[in-house]
């Protein structure tokens, strides 16, 4: 019965070890891999927990800022007073 925990020796004397560094590399590259996907789920999880707090502070952010799109009438008007200032002056001699 042979044993597959053990290194082999070769016919010349050496040891079969290199299927046990495969096993060790394939077994912590695996190891990172999976500490990696934990990370990025668990920042992907506080991404999710965030997002409806950013949503209701956007909303907030529009509501408050609407008023700003009837700005351009103001300065329109606006301008039109000046512009009939500029012209009274003119014809005032001023």
């Amino acid at each position: 019965m042979q044993r597959h925990a053990q290194a082999r020796p070769r016919p010349d004397g050496t040891l079969q070890s290199g299927w046990i560094a495969g096993y060790s590399i394939g077994a912590t590259l695996v190891a990172v891999v999976v500490a990696l996907v934990s990370a990025i789920l668990a920042y992907a999880r506080w991404i999710g927990d965030e997002a409806p707090k950013i949503n209701a502070a956007l909303k907030d952010a529009e509501r408050n800022t609407a008023p700003l799109g009837a700005l351009r009438e103001t300065i329109d008007d606006a301008d039109a007073i000046v512009d009939g200032l500029q012209r009274g002056r003119a014809r005032l001699g001023g």
